[in-house]
């Protein structure tokens, strides 16, 4: 796995600006707005509506959503070079969730008028939008599908390989999920408990899989975890 890069070069490794010339970039950037939202806080909220669509230089976005009864799910997290919102901006809805920054974030936003003008610009972009969209459509399909159908285990193990591979940063023996992440937080994204994922974790922990600390996870044996995942639990792992 290539080391986690900020800076910079965010924008050429942005999938959402394939086959745009540099200064062509810069035409686009020098549109938007440029906003720092500090750590915590929120950049837009539920059922607001959308107005502008950002992207992300620098930080990390949180998106997540409220239940009726109150509980927080965890949608995604929105790295350095992806965009949040610009659909519902598009289509003139609500904000469908929260976006918080998870450490200081930098961002550039774009209003609805602004990313149509772009579009028609730069014809590039509008495909690559397209492309994002379905990519984040069957991420949606699939993690509804492991919570159909998968056991809790499984479903944590997939959240941790999947911010492996968005957030991931070697760190000599181990792969380091490079933003601040709770056990709750991970509850919340895997779509399980407080209570189960420390008791995944530390069994994973015992094995040699991963390392945990105070809001740091990192993973130690990605082939075993992988094998985890896609084959379930074996029966003295569900006695731990």
């Amino acid at each position: 796995m290539d080391d986690y890069l900020y800076g910079a070069d965010t924008y050429s490794q942005s999938d959402l600006f394939a086959g745009i010339p540099r200064e062509r970039q810069a035409d686009i950037f020098g549109r938007g707005r440029h906003r720092l939202v500090a750590s915590g806080g929120t950049l837009f909220r539920e059922s607001g509506q959308a107005l502008i669509g950002y992207f992300v230089e620098k930080g990390r976005l949180k998106l997540s959503k409220v239940h009726e009864e109150g509980k927080e799910a965890i949608i995604r997290y929105i790295n350095p070079g992806e965009i949040t919102a610009a659909v519902a901006v598009f289509s003139g809805k609500s904000y469908p969730v929260t976006a918080v920054a998870v450490g200081p974030t930098e961002v550039i936003g774009w209003n609805r008028e602004a990313i149509l003008d772009l579009m028609s610009d730069q014809p590039p972009l509008a495909i690559n939008l397209l492309h994002v969209v379905v990519q984040r459509l069957d991420d949606i399909q699939n993690r509804y599908l492991e919570q159909r159908a998968e056991r809790v285990e499984q479903r944590i193990g997939r959240a941790l390989l999947r911010l492996v591979k968005h957030s991931g940063r070697k760190m000599n023996d181990r792969i380091l999920i490079d933003f601040p992440l709770s056990r709750q937080d991970l509850a919340d994204y895997s779509g399980s408990t407080l209570y189960t994922v420390s008791r995944v974790l530390s069994s994973w922990e015992k094995r040699g899989w991963i390392k945990s600390g105070r809001e740091r996870i990192a993973v130690t044996d990605t082939k075993s975890l992988q094998a985890f995942a896609e084959r379930g639990p074996s029966p003295e792992l569900l006695e731990l």
